[in-house]
């Protein structure tokens, strides 16, 4: 197997990326008892945003600690996150790198976070929205099947959150919860995780779609018809009822896209 190392990074690399590194004065200390997630949390943000593209070499361990203010363990637990996540790799006298795309863990949490408010976030969110097409209209069709009187109250109640709710924030709360509670119904194991792993990215997906006041009474409608379909175990209509709110998303993001 082909070794995968960068090669060793020039002083002159070093220095520029150290220099790019400095913190800034009022950059405030990250404190216990969560100082290590704190810490990959930000690492891991500008590493998705492109601050440090795949390849790079990373400030090394003194460096992060003068950064950030912390100390040199808090900086190695959160370098193992990191690399947890597939996004680090790291190796004696080279320090660490950033590894290609394709090894990072895009279904996990933090990292479809920090995709999510990334330059790169528009694209993301259509991939998101890809995938989407993918697994919930057979996903609702399952669950219009096989859902349990208590899973059904938790989709309705979802459903009549998103009807009452007076802000972008609970309505965004409600919608997520709405489409979480009817993959849990789905009734397979697999759709559990998969929904968890991807609720920051509809959060910010719906903050992103929910604009105006008549798209979102068309929205609220496209729910109503979806909550029907599963209440009345109709699969087939329940199915069609998700494909049409994703193509309705779909608009929704062009028109967004053709904005910016």
């Amino acid at each position: 197997m082909a070794d995968r190392r960068p090669g060793r990074a020039s002083a002159g690399t070093v220095a520029a990326e150290a220099t790019r590194a400095t913190r800034r004065l009022d950059a405030p200390r990250i404190s216990a008892p969560s100082v290590h997630m704190s810490l990959a949390d930000d690492i891991g943000l500008r590493i998705v945003r492109g601050d440090y593209p795949p390849g790079s070499i990373l400030p090394n361990e003194a460096q992060w600690t003068e950064i950030f203010d912390v100390s040199r363990t808090a900086v190695r637990e959160a370098i193992k996150i990191l690399m947890a996540k597939g996004l680090l790799a790291s190796r004696p006298k080279i320090g660490s790198w950033v590894e290609p795309k394709e090894r990072w863990n895009l279904l996990d949490r933090d990292v479809l976070s920090w995709y999510a408010v990334s330059p790169d976030r528009l694209q993301f969110l259509k991939t998101v929205q890809e995938f989407r097409h993918i697994i919930e209209p057979e996903a609702t069709a399952l669950a219009a099947t096989r859902r349990s009187d208590e899973q059904m109250a938790e989709i309705s109640a979802a459903l009549r959150g998103m009807e009452r709710a007076t802000t972008l924030e609970l309505r965004t709360e409600a919608d997520t919860r709405f489409h979480l509670a009817i993959l849990r119904a789905s009734g397979n194991d697999l759709m559990v995780p998969l929904g968890a792993m991807i609720e920051s990215a509809l959060n910010h997906l719906f903050v992103l779609v929910t604009r105006d006041d008549s798209s979102s009474v068309h929205a609220l409608t496209l729910h109503q018809d979806i909550e029907k379909g599963i209440r009345l175990r109709r699969a087939n209509a329940a199915r069609n009822a998700v494909r049409r709110l994703l193509a309705n998303t779909d608009e929704l993001i062009a028109q967004s896209e053709r904005s910016d």
